[in-house]
């Protein structure tokens, strides 16, 4: 996968209302970061990660974590 569209797709999966804890299938995922593309613009996605990143470090780690694993997973193939 390229790794620029990786990052994006993180991105946008870190900064929608999708969480870990709802075990999301790989279309809720992809769909997630459809609609925060659409809606923010990669950079758009990119500000609220960044805001996270300032405000609660300590959390947006983890969630970074499982959003790049959660999109190579639902991105796959």
């Amino acid at each position: 996968m390229n790794a620029v569209i990786d990052d994006v797709r993180s991105e946008a999966l870190f900064a929608s209302y999708v969480q870990r804890s709802q075990e999301p299938t790989p279309e809720t995922i992809r769909t997630a970061v459809l609609t925060m593309v659409d809606q923010l613009g990669e950079s758009g996605c990119a500000e609220i990660v960044a805001q996270e990143y300032g405000e609660h470090p300590d959390c947006a780690i983890g969630r970074m974590n499982w959003a790049r694993d959660a999109v190579r997973l639902a991105f796959a193939g």
